[in-house]
């Protein structure tokens, strides 16, 4: 049986939870994943883990905080002028706690994502670490084939 390495395109069941135990993502019971691993496709400490599995093989791991999505920076909690948002989206766009918005990259390729913080008259405050930066994190996986 051909194990999982980099460069292998493989399809699976994947179910990653937060530090709370609750899904972030699930497709037990649903439809596999497919992916091609080494492109980025998952987080590359998960990735790490699935290399020398083999089609039927499920474990899961749980992550120590940080080592998935990496730790939280600091730095990437910014304040956002609402005029640069005027200048990248809706004039008339509404803002709340919690939003999502996705930012273009100058280059026009597919950008990134904050996380609304808080709300003033003038700026936004976005966190732009990833959801899961600094938590703990579970990795089930079961293998179903390598090719």
């Amino acid at each position: 049986m051909k194990p999982v390495d980099i460069g292998s395109f493989l399809t699976l069941h994947y179910r990653l939870a937060g530090p709370d135990g609750t899904d972030v993502i699930n497709t037990f019971g649903a439809r596999p994943a497919t992916l091609s691993l080494g492109v980025g496709q998952l987080a590359p400490a998960m990735e790490s883990l699935l290399v020398g599995l083999t089609a039927g093989r499920r474990e899961t791991f749980d992550l120590a905080p940080g080592t998935a999505f990496g730790e939280r920076k600091p730095e990437l909690v910014q304040r956002v002028a609402r005029s640069l948002l005027e200048q990248l989206g809706d004039d008339d766009a509404a803002f709340d706690v919690g939003d999502v918005v996705q930012f273009p990259r100058p280059d026009g390729e597919p950008g990134f994502a904050g996380l609304v913080r808080e709300c003033a008259d003038e700026w936004l405050l976005f966190d732009f670490n990833h959801p899961l930066a600094g938590q703990r994190v579970t990795f089930e996986v079961e293998v179903i084939e390598v090719l």
